[in-house]
């Protein structure tokens, strides 16, 4: 099956996947004047205007193997270089990375027992299917 992607992301797409995982501890705020959605009061996944580009959360050997292995979807300019941060060509977004990134940065931002409620909720529930995002096509 091929990876899934959207024609192009912006980030009225991109928040309203992030939101339709239904998170607990996501809210909605502004950093440097810009919107950005924070988990657990910490910066979680935003759009950066200077790149017109999202920008997720990765640690450094998981960027450079992005980079090495798709270096046509992720990117780094020298301003992100520092940080544990990639960003992604809006219009080669994987659905599947982008939603598999941002539940990963949310539990580890967690605090233990937020997670440890989080992960008890989701036991005593049955199955749902993955978010898709407004818009979005999945691709075969």
């Amino acid at each position: 099956m091929a990876p899934q992607k959207s024609d192009r992301w912006d980030w009225p797409k991109l928040r309203a996947l992030a939101l339709g995982l239904d998170l607990p501890h996501v809210v909605e705020t502004t950093s440097w004047g810009q919107p950005v959605l924070k988990a657990h009061g910490k910066l979680w996944v935003w759009w950066s205007p200077h790149e017109d580009a999202p920008v997720f959360k990765v640690p450094f050997a998981e960027r450079e193997m992005l980079l090495e292995a798709a270096g046509d979807e992720f990117y780094v300019t020298p301003h992100y270089k520092g940080h544990q941060l990639v960003l992604v060509r809006p219009e080669k977004l994987n659905l599947d990375w982008a939603q598999a990134n941002l539940l990963r940065v949310w539990r580890a931002q967690a605090p233990k027992r937020v997670l440890k409620a989080y992960d008890e909720e989701q036991a005593s529930r049955p199955a749902r299917k993955s978010a898709k995002s407004p818009g979005a096509k999945r691709k075969k």
